[in-house]
């Protein structure tokens, strides 16, 4: 056949080519259900005979993920004064070592339980050292003495969450081509149709389970990139801000499973000509928001430029690295080494919305937060540069190298031994072949260095 219909056979071979590699997804998918194919769990509608699940969850080590476990209570507490304290093992999160791994669980805010109803709940707590101090991965913590301090301010947050979603592998973004990309990026931002939007029976999912849990969720919309979506938190005030974010990004991880979908808050998940993903955050005190706010927001807008710095390192887990590949000075981010700000300006560190500058008064919004970024670091960096100006008194670095990662001595002797700087491969190094496959492994795949 292929002799006689040689032109045929290379369509054929990409037809099976594709055919095969959705069976292959296909089987995946079927490997990994639970049983039940869809169908609702039927020993869910078991009574609980007046017992009460909580589920415990806290941020981990990473600064990125959560973590939770369930525990039985004999009553429905009225508070978080009625919740037992707890503990957990945090040598398996990132957080402790085996010789000394308990780390203690403070309740600090409860929420309905979207998933098991009822009276049940899920309790978001603080991380304690077993001295009752804050662990040093507890940010909220520190946002809290802050929020104290200003409460008289009445401090408001809004923060629009965006995230992309992935097949269950987490690698594959989800419905793309197996073989390719989709089309540019334009239509599909709040758009509508199968051909343009992604995953909204997800979104729609998460959204009525934020309102069943009580989080202050105020929308969402599809965005710039296909499968990435964002969702807006607010107007909080003070530490509920972060609060309600971190439960929103659970009850959306948790939604997703019921999908086969992985949802990532990686700031840019996809390279190339693709829009990353941010937490923009709307700010606004209660002298911003009476006649004449603006000036009290410019005056604040000054200080965020002598503290470009500062922000950068708390706007993502890992102290700017993150959001190095984001904030690029495209797909309307500002560029990581300057502070700007501009009315109505999305390529801006910070943008006055248009009605904000024609009325006087109101909120801005800090377009620079990574997507994984700690809320609690976020509005407490926030307030401690706009209210309380406790700065770490830091030298303010040069521009085109605002996170220091280069001090400026290490600067000079690379200018002087540049000429001695060459490019070579793994291959040049003359190394063991199976210690050369090993380095370039390591390395990602690439095989020259310099």
């Amino acid at each position: 056949i292929n002799a006689e219909y040689g032109e045929i056979k290379t369509i054929n071979t990409n037809y099976f080519i594709q055919t095969n590699l959705r069976t292959q997804a296909l089987m995946t998918r079927i490997s990994r259900q639970d049983g039940l194919n869809g169908k609702r769990n039927p020993f869910l509608d078991l009574p609980q005979n007046g017992k009460i699940m909580a589920y415990y969850m806290w941020i981990d080590g990473t600064g990125e993920s959560m973590r939770g476990k369930t525990r039985t209570l004999d009553s429905k507490p009225s508070s978080c004064a009625d919740l037992p304290m707890w503990n957990y093992d945090g040598s398996s999160t990132g957080q402790a070592t085996g010789e000394d791994s308990d780390v203690l669980l403070i309740p600090v805010a409860i929420y309905k339980d979207p998933f098991r109803r009822g009276d049940n709940i899920l309790v978001l707590c603080e991380t304690y050292c077993p001295d009752n101090t804050p662990h040093p991965t507890n940010h909220r913590a520190k946002c809290q003495e802050k929020m104290k301090k200003v409460a008289d301010e009445h401090p408001w947050f809004g923060i629009e969450q965006e995230y992309t979603m992935f097949d269950e592998n987490g690698v594959h973004p989800y419905s793309w081509p197996l073989n390719g990309y989709p089309g540019p990026q334009g239509p599909y931002y709040c758009g509508v149709g199968a051909d343009k939007v992604n995953g909204r029976k997800v979104v729609e999912a998460h959204y009525r389970a934020c309102m069943y849990a009580g989080i202050k969720i105020a929308g969402s919309n599809a965005e710039v990139m296909p499968s990435q979506w964002e969702y807006q938190v607010g107007p909080c005030e003070g530490i509920s801000m972060g609060d309600d974010l971190w439960v929103s990004r659970w009850i959306l991880c948790r939604v997703a499973e019921e999908f086969n979908v992985v949802i990532s808050f990686d700031p840019k998940p996809i390279k190339g000509d693709w829009n990353g993903a941010g937490c923009h955050t709307n700010i606004s005190t209660q002298s911003m928001r009476e006649p004449g706010g603006l000036a009290v927001i410019e005056a604040a807008l000054e200080k965020f430029a002598q503290r470009h710095r500062e922000h950068i390192e708390a706007y993502d887990p890992n102290k700017g690295e993150d959001n190095k590949r984001r904030l690029t000075g495209r797909h309307e981010t500002a560029s990581i080494d300057h502070f700007s700000h501009g009315v109505a300006h999305r390529g801006a560190s910070v943008r006055i919305p248009r009605h904000v500058a024609q009325e006087g008064c109101g909120y801005f919004e800090d377009r620079r937060p990574s997507s994984n970024a700690d809320p609690y670091a976020v509005t407490g960096r926030v307030i401690q540069t706009m209210l309380l100006d406790e700065f770490d008194d830091l030298p303010a670095p040069p521009q085109d190298n605002v996170l220091g990662l280069i001090a400026e001595d290490e600067e000079e002797e690379e200018e002087e031994y540049t000429a001695d700087i060459q490019n070579i491969t793994i291959e040049e190094l003359d190394l063991d072949p199976e210690l050369a496959d090993m380095l370039a492994r390591g390395m990602g795949g690439r095989r020259n260095l310099w």
